[in-house]
């Protein structure tokens, strides 16, 4: 599908684990604004929303995500990662819009058609 149109306003990049995976999670998420400007969102242990497990998110600008995914790739220490636009439809930033890093996992995403 393509939206000639459509904006981008900024991305954000869920990071996913599972309980084992706890340290490298809270390492990555020390390292990442240590680095880049970014808003950090909440530390979830088990899975809500449309995401399968544990996660937080990272919300950044347009401006970072040449800098900042490179980095992510590096650094995600086998740690699956979601990047994905903010365009205002959230099923499609989150599928048809969206990329992993590492393995991919499965979303609710009739989670985010019911509720947005």
């Amino acid at each position: 599908m393509t939206r000639p149109d459509t904006k981008i306003e900024a991305f954000h990049a869920h990071v996913y684990f599972e309980a084992e995976q706890q340290p490298q999670a809270r390492r990555l998420r020390e390292l990442i604004p240590s680095r880049f400007d970014v808003n950090l969102g909440r530390w979830r242990e088990v899975a809500y929303g449309p995401h399968p497990t544990g996660a937080y998110q990272v919300e950044f600008a347009g401006e970072l995500f040449g800098e900042l995914v490179p980095w992510l790739m590096l650094h995600r220490d086998g740690l699956d990662i979601l990047v994905h636009p903010l365009t205002g439809d959230d099923v499609v930033d989150h599928t048809d819009y969206a990329m992993w890093l590492g393995t991919p996992l499965t979303l609710n995403i009739d989670f985010l058609r019911r509720n947005g």
